[in-house]
């Protein structure tokens, strides 16, 4: 764009700024603005109205602006305003931009008073406005009104400290000539957030109502009470001239009448008044041609006018930053953006390719999860093919663990069924009948938990399948039939392998093979089951079943109360330590004799509970009964159980009332003898049976049910969906309202960061700048008074920097209270 100054640079600021607000994104980068400071009755909405040269804010008395104020300048043909709450809608008469800025203020802050920090953006295009952005803020209050709270004060020094902390943020300290300067509310958060002065231009204001006699004459040239930018002063109408209706051209006429004519001003006339505020914040280039042929002034004043260049250095400034953050942003969306682009959701061949797709992830994503290959690995919780692996080698083998643990119960069948076999007489072997009866009726009970096994496996199934189906939540028709599709398959698959299963424990009901090379027979019972306890005590020996960290929650709270160690349990013993380094040994419990109880978790405790204690009645540790032990989850609990069946250590179970009475085996040796013979003949043929389930039961499932599952969603699902989609199934790829919000943002968003790189690029970087006026001694300005404590609703002030102090030997000067005299 070269250097044609600020009459194109601020119009590009502004489109920036649009821009922006139309992409919504979080972080946006700021541009560059200009906030109006001031107490009550300063006259920032006087100054504002004097650059637009209409009547369009609010009057009235107290804190009329309570919401801040994004205001717009463009120059051109036509004149009227427009907000960005009303998109579209053209104000031409000013008066109704006033009631329109009225009515949107009482439409979040009421009509008593009240204020927010949300705020209004309109703008105004005119062919006698300079381009400029500005932001009025609430004036600086202290006493509360109507429906205001007691913390009126802190809320509004927060709302404009929120927006003039930002260093991209220009402040136009305004205030009263016929006010202490020094005690300036306005300069004071100048101050605090600018302490170097780099973003500070101080307006004054009622430079006409001084008393006779007094002028400012020094404060304008900067040469009393210094701000490193300076002062420009400005004369606004009067309240009986606003009653009057005094025209804002004819204010402005008068302005400069009265620099031009009273002696203190007149020559300094041409860098005074509201005219010359807004080429200040608007000119740039064009002033070193404008300033060579100006009279030589002083150094002092020489600063004032390098001050011009301002904004335009600050808005210079901050592109380079602005141009990283939105290509950055534009990165990020140029890949969603790119695939919204590509499928529209109106073309019908985009649906069905954008359905293939989905299919084909879903597939791909079952897979994963059950062969647990998966590119982001869960290390929170077990999910997928790891569950079904828990339910094959722990759950399903407790399951089956429990049928040997009720010893009590097993002999008692076993004696009525030899007796029932002997009938009225005495019999002197064995009966291979009981035998036969008693192994068949174990087997049967096999069905209960083989069948629960399907249907576990079902359920992870399933759940892995609504995990894999969250991703077609854009399309609800199309998550909708694809989960009822593959739900009926996964039933249907059950039922099938639920067959199989019970087909399997038909088989094993169907002939008893008593020639089994696993099996002891008759012959050898006895030799065989002491023989086998010698092996499994000299093969368990040290081996180390499990590991892990238990809460022993029953130690009374004398003894220290509940505490975590942890946890060794071997074939042999279950012994704990201080931690995992297993250096320092706590106790160590012998298995023997031990069993396995659940205990009842208490109301106000998560944790889950199991004891273990000894059946002789014995102290398990000290002088413990028992040992309750704590863990954090269901999944862990039924691990250390699953290890402690492992172990020999079963659960306790009551003894079963029966109404035919116990039976009399130990009156009667040779009963006993075969009854002994019998329990070990069906542990060693059930042990064979458990072996083989717990081998075939994964294989079954695996081959009919997980299987079968994966090959119909990898190979069958899209046939089904576009049968039922029609139309090659695109009925199905409707978007869902969240979906379409989505995608319209995306886009809407990635449009915007385009549009406000190429205004960002479009600034011209070879204008020449003038570099920061030097800094001046601003410890003039009086400290503010202590400020209450953050809470609800304040934000904590920006930290301060040490001001700039003036060198050794030059000297302070001390502001008068009063404005000077003549």
């Amino acid at each position: 764009m070269g250097n044609r100054g600020m009459e194109d640079l601020v119009p590009l600021v502004n489109r920036l700024q649009r821009a922006l607000r139309g992409a919504r994104q979080s972080g946006s980068p700021r541009v560059p603005q200009i906030a109006v400071v001031g107490g009550q009755s300063a006259g920032k909405s006087s100054v504002l109205e004097s650059f637009v040269g209409r009547d369009f804010l609010p009057r009235g008395s107290g804190i009329v602006t309570r919401r801040p104020l994004i205001l717009q300048l463009l120059s051109g043909d036509e004149e009227y305003g427009e907000f960005s709450h009303c998109k579209g809608k053209r104000f031409t008469d000013f008066d109704e931009v006033r009631d329109e800025i009225e009515a949107e203020t009482q439409r979040l802050t009421g009509s008593n008073r009240g204020i927010s920090a949300v705020p209004i953006s309109l703008c105004i295009h005119s062919p006698h406005v300079l381009n400029l952005t500005l932001v009025d803020l609430p004036g600086i209050t202290k006493v509360p009104i109507g429906d205001q709270p007691a913390d009126i004060e802190y809320q509004v020094r927060d709302m404009i400290l929120q927006v003039i902390c930002k260093e991209n943020c220009l402040i136009l300290a305004v205030t009263p000539a016929n006010t202490d300067l020094a005690n300036s509310d306005a300069l004071k958060l100048a101050k605090d957030v600018d302490p170097q002065g780099q973003r500070t231009i101080g307006v004054i204001t009622k430079l006409d109502l001084m008393d006779e006699g007094t002028d400012a004459r020094n404060i304008l040239e900067n040469r009393l009470l210094p701000l490193r930018r300076g002062y420009i002063g400005v004369v606004n109408r009067s309240q009986k001239d606003i009653e009057g209706k005094k025209d804002i051209k004819a204010a402005l006429l008068a302005e400069k009448n009265f620099f031009e004519s009273h002696p203190a001003y007149k020559h300094m006339a041409e860098r005074t008044g509201t005219a010359y505020l807004q080429r200040v914040l608007n000119q740039v280039t064009q002033t070193g041609a404008k300033y060579a042929s100006l009279p030589p002034m002083s150094t002092r004043c020489e600063r004032l006018v390098l001050s011009l260049q301002q904004l335009t250095n600050h808005i210079r400034d901050s592109l380079p930053a602005i141009r990283s953050l939105l290509q950055s942003q534009l990165l990020q969306l140029n890949q969603e953006a790119h695939q919204y682009q590509q499928n529209p959701p109106e073309d019908a061949a985009r649906r069905t390719a954008m359905l293939l797709r989905s299919v084909q992830r879903v597939a791909a994503d079952f897979e994963k999860l059950i062969e647990g290959s998966r590119d982001e690995v869960d290390t929170v919780n077990l999910s997928g093919g790891a569950r079904i692996n828990k339910i094959f080698h722990e759950r399903f083998p407790c399951e089956l663990s429990k049928f040997k643990s009720d010893e009590r119960k097993l002999r008692r069948e076993i004696t009525f069924a030899i007796r029932n076999t002997h009938g009225v007489r005495t019999g002197l072997f064995t009966p291979h009948m009981a035998f036969e009866a008693i192994v068949k009726k174990q087997i049967s009970r096999l069905k209960g938990p083989c069948v629960q096994f399907v249907e576990a496996v079902s359920r992870e199934l399933l759940a892995t399948v609504y995990q894999c189906l969250r991703e077609l939540g854009s399309y609800p028709k199309l998550q909708e039939e694809t989960e009822r599709i593959v739900i009926t398959e996964i039933q249907e698959q059950e039922g099938r392998c639920r067959d199989q299963v019970l087909l399997l424990i038909d088989l094993q009901l169907a002939y008893v093979n008593t020639k089994h090379e696993d099996f002891i027979g008759f012959n050898n019972t006895q030799q065989c089951r002491l023989s086998n306890k010698k092996t499994v005590a000299a093969m368990a020996g040290n081996h180390v079943l499990r590991r892990g960290w238990l809460t022993i929650s029953n130690m009374g709270l004398l003894k220290g109360g509940a505490k975590e160690f942890w946890f060794l349990l071997s074939a042999e013993s279950l012994s704990w330590f201080r931690d995992e380094e297993e250096k320092e040994r706590k106790y160590m419990l012998p298995l023997d004799n031990l069993k396995l109880r659940d205990v009842e978790k208490s109301f106000m405790s998560r944790r889950y509970v199991f004891a273990v204690f000894n059946t002789e009645l014995r102290n398990v540790y000290k002088d413990h009964r028992c040992l309750e032990l704590t863990c954090d989850s269901q999944e862990e609990l039924d691990s250390w159980k699953a290890s402690l069946l492992q172990a020999g250590v079963h659960p306790d179970q009551a003894p079963p009332v029966d109404g035919g009475g116990a039976p009399e085996t130990f009156g009667d040796p040779q009963v006993e003898r075969q009854v002994e013979t019998i329990r070990s003949l069906v542990d060693s043929y059930m042990s064979i049976v458990y072996k083989t389930f717990k081998d075939l039961m994964p294989k079954t499932v695996m081959h009919l049910m997980i299987n079968g599952v994966k090959e119909f969603i990898g190979c069958e699902l899209l046939a089904r969906l576009y049968a039922r989609g029609g139309a090659g199934g695109s009925a199905l790829m409707d978007e869902s309202p969240e979906q379409r919000r989505l995608r319209e943002a995306v886009l809407r968003n990635h449009a915007a960061l385009k549009e406000a790189l190429a205004v960002v690029g479009s600034f011209s970087t070879s204008t020449c700048t003038t570099p920061l006026p030097p800094p001046v001694d601003s410890s003039w300005i009086r400290p503010p008074s202590p400020t209450r404590p953050f809470g609800r609703g304040h934000a904590p002030s920006p930290p301060r920097v040490p001001a700039h102090r003036a060198p050794p030997g030059v000297p302070r000067r001390i502001p008068p209270a009063v404005p000077n005299r003549k």
